[in-house]
């Protein structure tokens, strides 16, 4: 838990460091305090105003393809949460960017290189939304929170408009991608620019699929999903998974039955002690701190929860389990 605390320290002096460089609407960020040298890819931080009079103003950090920007795909990149500021997913995640955390001791964090971001082969525009996410805000006190619909249409505008000022990545294959809670938000955004490109509004928009990563769809169906998948990885033995199935019929998580009861009670006490976000990990306990309790605030939508918007259209169905990544292209699905 330690380790913990400190990454979320640095993260927010990270934080702190690339907004004391973005006062302008847009700004390319070169070096970063912390980080040995020049920065080794381009990062370009900003502002984009969206709805009447650009009330809502959401911030964002693009990073150009180390391959070839001109032609490798761009990526619209949404965090979870919600209300995760998306530069969790720039520094923890997909982005160039790594804290070097066993030098870290309380003082500016050092920051390296990431190996495997995806800004290898990819562009990617990182969006702080909903608004107040992160560095977003809206100017009018009245507009204090946002449903799951309107954050979808404010950032299927925010994308509209990015690429309108920045045309030479017009003709880029633009895929919609996110993690955990924007599992209900990417797929919508995607809905709303093919609406567009269908209504002729978008002819050149060249809009190619979305990505999911570990995404959260429902309640129901991302807990319902837990015990296959820990079958799947030999957590739980064939013979008390079939029983489980036979008896629960897939439901598992109001046991319709004592039965189905007594086999979800045994599933769950062998994966108790594991870390369902990753499995190869340690399970993380901390006496003085009710990690549980924190998550459940911050993955509820606690203003305008009545209008969530149900599952997306059936063309844009997600395939993808509470643990599992999918790549979803329109028309077709292909595993990561």
């Amino acid at each position: 838990m330690e380790l913990l605390w400190s990454s979320m320290k640095a993260l927010l002096i990270l934080s702190t460091l690339l907004f004391s460089s973005s006062a302008s609407s847009s700004n390319v960020v070169k070096t970063l305090p912390g980080f040995d040298g020049p920065l080794s890819f381009h990062l370009e931080t900003g502002y984009i105003g969206v709805e009447e009079d650009n009330d809502v103003q959401l911030f964002y950090y693009f990073i150009k393809s180390d391959r070839n920007p001109k032609e490798d795909p761009l990526i619209a990149w949404i965090s979870g949460g919600p209300y995760c500021s998306v530069l969790s997913g720039l520094a923890f995640e997909i982005g160039p960017l790594r804290f070097d955390i066993k030098e870290y001791k309380g003082e500016l964090p050092t920051l390296v290189s990431h190996p495997y971001s995806w800004t290898k082969v990819s562009n990617i525009l990182f969006i702080d939304a909903p608004v107040w996410t992160g560095f977003s805000y809206s100017k009018s006190s009245t507009n204090k929170g946002d449903s799951d619909i309107i954050s979808s249409k404010r950032i299927s505008t925010f994308i509209k408009k990015w690429l309108e000022e920045n045309p030479k990545f017009k003709t880029n294959p633009l895929y919609i991608g996110g993690d955990s809670y924007s599992g209900k938000i990417v797929p919508v955004v995607t809905h709303e620019l093919i609406k567009d490109i269908e209504d002729g509004r978008e002819k050149n928009l060249n809009l190619k699929g979305y990505i999911a990563g570990n995404p959260l769809i429902s309640g129901e169906d991302n807990s319902n999903t837990i015990f296959p998948y820990a079958h799947r990885m030999g957590f739980i033995p064939d013979e008390l998974y079939k029983s489980a199935k036979k008896r629960c019929r897939g439901q598992y998580v109001e046991p319709m039955n004592s039965q189905c009861a007594e086999d979800v009670k045994a599933m769950d006490n062998l994966i108790s002690g594991i870390d369902a976000r990753n499995i190869l990990e340690k399970k993380c306990v901390d006496d003085n701190y009710n990690f549980q309790n924190h998550a459940a605030r911050r993955r509820s939508l606690a203003m305008d929860s009545h209008m969530i918007f149900s599952p997306p259209p059936s063309n844009l169905t997600l395939v993808a389990g509470i643990m599992d990544s999918c790549f979803h292209t329109i028309g077709r699905t292909t595993k990561l």
